[in-house]
């Protein structure tokens, strides 16, 4: 498992979901619904209707990966916050039960209205 207390995924850009469903849709459960992706250098985030799924990208060759879920159930609090004039990221924090805080950073561009309204939908 990841160790988001030592890691974190910044500097996230949105990605179609498509590019990476076959990696990860053999993973969902019946019912599971994959709705964004986001990818950094090598690692990336997909958003789905029960869970965020990290994905560690390992070795020279990228096919080892880790793949983290991180389940809406388990959220205690979560936290968004936008870009600004200075600072252009975008920030994610999450509270899990368990687990802890796990931060994830954004390119300013993205719709973080839409990751709360998604997040709060499945967490309220």
């Amino acid at each position: 498992m990841i160790d988001f207390q030592n890691a974190s995924y910044i500097k996230l850009g949105q990605i179609s979901y498509s590019e990476v469903q076959g990696q990860v849709g053999p993973l969902l459960v019946d019912g599971e619904q994959g709705y964004a992706a986001f990818k950094g250098m090598r690692d990336y985030i997909v958003f789905t209707s029960k869970r965020i799924i990290a994905v560690n990208v390992q070795g020279l060759t990228g096919k080892k990966k880790d793949f983290t879920s991180l389940p809406f159930s388990k959220v205690q609090a979560f936290s968004i916050e936008t870009a600004g004039t200075f600072d252009l990221d975008a920030e994610l924090e999450l509270w899990f039960s368990g687990l802890g805080k796990v931060r994830f950073e954004f390119k300013g561009n993205t719709d973080v209205a839409y990751l709360n309204k998604l997040i709060a939908h499945y967490v309220l």
